[in-house]
């Protein structure tokens, strides 16, 4: 057996405890798998056998045996919107994308009534295909009769687009406009009123009077939705994480919770260029020039968030060829970018001087494309360092595959789009086949070079546990059975490179390959035990898979009752 060890005396000096008796999969470049390794002041210390472990460590530390049970690194989610997540689980209403308008205003009228003076219902999140349903007078009558005086606003399974009873309208001044404000849509009824349907800038609008109303969130409030969402990330082994929009208040509660010891996570932040849908002010040139200040040990502003494009299912996605005709955009309606090419390129150079890498929300192939064009440039310039990733990347068109790997831009990608489910649907709706299901070409873009990076988009996703996600990347398949058959099998990419697709993948896209990612010496003690090997158990157990312990930093931070 392989015997590693770290190359820094003074971490061997201070083993502190041994993991023992194990399958340990350390996801290295070999696929070394171990039986032992020795821990001390958070990082590894040893990787290697039973007997070479033990014997390094001597008598004076504390011994975990772990009877047979298979550790491997901790998982890493390349793109969710942690805060989010945090701030709906502590204090905002949750009801699936699958309930009914039934189902979504009973379960408002109920939260409202528990609500105290001048506060408002924030509720999340309803299907997007429900977008023919919501856009009626009469549902938007059945949530004014439910609510009264009270403003609603509730995000769909998108978080681009909202759904808001006749009172959070009228404070966001919806009934005053008279044109659709830039960059988003009011969907009207036959009579030209909003029937409380908004989509992306028109919901930005409403959560902007709701904030000048209630303030931003102070920084116990951020910090401790933080934390909380952290915890949630432990019970599925997630160790680090991307924030995918991240603001001034989230970084500054991130710093907060690092200074008391309190952050679990490795926490890369991508701070935002661009808002169309969460009603942020402080952003761009700002907001950039502001992330060093928040920086700790385990926080790191790295990134600029730029959002491209919109959503497909609200006509919003940028594409290359139309959309499928309807009354409102006609037969010729492709979307568009939210800015200039040129614009896009100004960001990127501004991103390259200050050290710092770039995720642009894409989920058009146009929009897709116009990266790889600015991204070809750069990399021309000689800008050869930034980090670009394309996040969601849902559709590429077959002529840019394998640019990815020639530009070294990752492809962040998303789960619920790589097999048959609500989204999909959505999207079936919206665009024609076969070009509806060539989403997610991942076995195209490994053979062609790419980093793929998976990230959950949690709250987007009901959860950000990478295993049924694991399983539909070797499938194809739907890992609740509720969606029946394959999309695209022909994109399916082996149970190995799944792994790496949540290890190895994320901590080089997140410019963490250096301490996270695989267990070896000198990396950060995170890791996560699991019942059985993966890799010698049936693959349609992997969708079940669920962590019994999660370590961060050597410190045990989640067990299973």
């Amino acid at each position: 057996m392989k015997f590693s060890l770290s190359p820094w005396r003074s971490l061997m000096e201070a083993i502190e405890h041994v993991v023992w008796n194990a399958t340990i999969l350390t996801m290295d470049d070999e696929d070394t798998v171990a039986e032992a390794m020795a821990i001390g002041g958070g990082r590894i210390v040893a990787v290697g056998s039973n007997e070479e472990i033990l014997q390094l460590a001597g008598e004076g530390n504390a011994r975990r045996d772990l009877r047979g049970l298979t550790v491997m690194p901790g998982l890493i989610d390349t793109h969710n919107h942690h805060n989010l997540a945090g701030e709906a689980d502590l204090y905002r209403l949750n009801f699936p994308p699958t309930a009914s308008i039934e189902e979504i205003v009973q379960s408002t009228s109920e939260w409202a009534k528990q609500l105290g003076p001048g506060e408002w219902v924030l509720g999340e999140t309803w299907g997007s295909g429900r977008y023919g349903e919501l856009s009626t007078s009469e549902a938007l009558q059945k949530l004014d009769a439910a609510t009264g005086n009270i403003p609603v606003l509730l995000t769909d399974d998108s978080h681009h687009n909202k759904w808001a009873n006749s009172e959070a309208m009228r404070r966001g001044g919806i009934f005053a406009l008279e044109s659709d404000p830039p960059g988003g849509h009011v969907v009207r009824d036959i009579e030209g009123r909003p029937t409380g349907l908004l989509i992306e800038t028109a919901g930005a609008l409403v959560e902007q009077a709701r904030l000048k109303e209630t303030g931003v969130p102070k920084v116990d409030h951020v910090s401790a939705s933080s934390e909380r969402a952290i915890q949630m990330l432990h019970e599925f082994g997630v160790t680090a994480f991307q924030d995918a929009a991240t603001t001034r208040e989230i970084m500054a509660g991130l710093k907060t919770l690092d200074s008391q010891g309190r952050l679990k996570a490795w926490v890369v932040s991508s701070m935002l260029v661009n808002d169309f849908i969460f009603g942020t002010e402080f952003l761009g040139e700002p907001l950039l020039s502001s992330g060093e200040q928040h920086r700790t040990v385990h926080h790191r502003p790295d990134f600029a968030k730029i959002f491209l494009d919109g959503v497909p299912p609200s006509r919003t996605g940028a594409f290359l060829e139309p959309y499928i005709p309807d009354d409102v955009h006609g037969h010729n309606h492709c979307g568009g970018t939210t800015m200039p090419i040129e614009e896009l390129e100004t960001w990127l150079r501004r991103c390259a001087e200050l050290g710092i890498g770039a995720k642009i929300h894409c989920t058009g192939d146009a929009s897709v494309r116009a990266v790889l064009d600015v991204v070809e440039k750069l990399r021309r310039d000689d800008i050869t360092d930034m980090k670009v990733h394309i996040a969601h990347g849902s559709y590429t068109h077959p002529n840019d595959v394998a640019r990815y790997g020639q530009l070294d831009v990752v492809a962040e990608i998303s789960p619920a789009l790589w097999y048959p489910g609500v989204i999909v649907e959505a999207l079936r709706s919206v665009l024609p086949e076969p070009r509806a299901s060539r989403i997610h070409p991942n076995r195209d873009l490994l053979d062609t070079g790419a980093t793929l990076a998976g990230g959950s988009d949690w709250p987007v996703s009901e959860d950000p546990n990478p295993w049924p996600a694991i399983y539909g990347l070797v499938t194809r398949r739907n890992p609740t059975g509720e969606f029946q058959g394959t999309l695209w099998p022909e994109q399916a990419i082996t149970l190995n490179e799944a792994l790496r697709v949540y290890t190895t993948g994320p901590a080089e896209a997140m410019g963490l390959d250096d301490t996270i990612g695989r267990l070896a010496p000198g990396y950060s003690a995170d890791f996560l035990v699991l019942e059985k090997n993966p890799f010698t158990t049936d693959l349609e157990e992997i969708k079940d898979f669920t962590a019994l312990e999660t370590w961060f930093s050597g410190d045990q931070v989640y067990a299973k009752k």
